[in-house]
């Protein structure tokens, strides 16, 4: 019998070693409706941030994107995820998205198809961002728009950071720069 409830377990174990996923284990729809496979980031330092356009922190936007311009040539990216999760902050369909971060922010860095980061629709990656069953590091809940999810060069969730939080924010910087 102890034999049985070992192997038994071993089992159990072995199945969770390699049902865990990564970062890169993702694909998503860009904003244009393409797939997007986060495995091409491979390598990369990745911010993953929730994004909205009619939120008080809607002017993130600039600071993002300017990071985006400073450190996005040395193995950095930020993506930014649309969604309507916060007082019905985002309600524009992509194309709506698009034109507003492009014409107000300049926003040239990768953006996605609007998602949910919350509820019973959340989206896939954003289960694996907010569960430490998952991720392996760290639970956490999307508190508001903006929030920061900093994933290393291997795909592994590494932090997650307040949405109050300015994407030049030196906690950011020293990781980037690490």
């Amino acid at each position: 019998m102890k034999k049985l409830v070992l192997i038994f377990s071993l089992m159990i174990i072995t199945s969770l070693a390699f049902s865990q996923k990564s970062f890169y284990d993702f694909k998503v729809k860009d904003i244009d409706g393409k797939d997007f496979n986060l495995s091409s980031l491979k390598g990369k330092k990745v911010l993953v941030v929730n994004t909205a356009s009619k939120c008080g922190n809607t002017p993130q936007y600039k600071d993002l994107e300017s990071l985006y311009k400073e450190y996005g040539n040395q193995k950095f990216v930020i993506i930014g995820f649309p969604a309507n999760n916060f007082g019905s902050q985002e309600p524009g369909t992509n194309t709506d998205i698009k034109t507003f971060c492009t014409a107000n922010y300049g926003v040239t860095f990768p953006m996605m198809s609007k998602i949910s980061v919350k509820g019973d629709d959340m989206a896939p990656l954003y289960k694996w961002l907010t569960s430490k069953q998952l991720n392996g590091v760290k639970d956490s809940e999307v508190k508001w728009n903006f929030q920061k999810y900093l994933i290393d060069e291997k795909g592994n969730l590494v932090d997650v950071v307040d949405p109050k939080v300015k994407p030049d924010d030196e906690k950011i910087l020293s990781w980037i720069k690490k």
